[in-house]
């Protein structure tokens, strides 16, 4: 456990401090990953479904977000897809936010890795646009591969952890890492989460994994029995 609330744990031999607020940080490289942002999910659910969601899901994503570049001041900042929740998010954003998002790329290198929502990743906003990126021995992409990918950094499935204690029953988001690789909780404001009992984890892990839940001011390492489908 770090001063901040954090876990520290290794990555197929790489130091990482899984962060409360769902962030990955990787001190020796200076950099910050998070994943799974969906920028302007509120007014695509709107426009699309007519759906009324409130909507300030992309400033309250980049409040948490500019906390936690404050707190840490990478060097770079990885954007690990799904950034926006569909291809024309980047379209209906406010001003202010667009600003905003401009402004992350300043002093550092930004990275967009795309993923399913956001194939084409952001065509007026700075940084790099790509399918994925490496720092040492850890791949980061959006969705991850089937079978054993050693230092893989992914997204996509939004893991959440269910603990029970009693009667009592809490669910989070969640890292979720053999060691070998790690999943990341989504970081956006209106996600969801996938129980990691779900199926859809089953073929990246040859071992029990961790589950590292997000709680107030810190993490929690949950083994593998103690967790509980949905």
């Amino acid at each position: 456990m770090s001063d901040c609330g954090g876990l520290k744990i290794e990555v197929f031999g790489t130091r990482a401090t899984l962060r409360h607020s769902g962030a990955l940080w990787l001190e020796g490289a200076r950099a910050m990953v998070v994943a799974d942002l969906h920028f302007e999910k509120g007014s695509s659910y709107a426009a699309r479904f007519g759906q009324m969601l409130p909507p300030y899901d992309t400033r309250e994503t980049l409040d948490r977000l500019e906390r936690e570049l404050a707190a840490l001041n990478p060097a770079t900042l990885i954007f690990l897809g799904d950034s926006f929740h569909d291809g024309a998010g980047e379209d209906r954003l406010p001003a202010d936010d667009r600003a905003r998002i401009a402004a992350l790329a300043l002093g550092r290198d930004l990275v967009w890795a795309v993923g399913n929502h956001d194939a084409d990743g952001p065509r007026a906003l700075p940084g790099a646009v790509v399918d994925e990126a490496a720092i040492g021995g850890l791949a980061f992409r959006h969705e991850p591969l089937p079978g054993a990918q050693p230092g893989e950094v992914a997204g996509h499935l939004h893991p959440a952890a269910r603990v029970t204690s009693g009667r009592a029953s809490v669910r989070r988001r969640c890292f979720v890492t053999d060691g070998t690789r790690l999943v990341l909780p989504a970081f956006g404001a209106f996600t969801g989460g996938l129980n990691i009992l779900d199926a859809a984890f089953a073929p990246l892990f040859g071992t029990p994994p961790l589950a590292a839940a997000l709680g107030r001011g810190r993490v929690h390492a949950v083994g593998w029995k103690s967790l509980r489908p949905d």
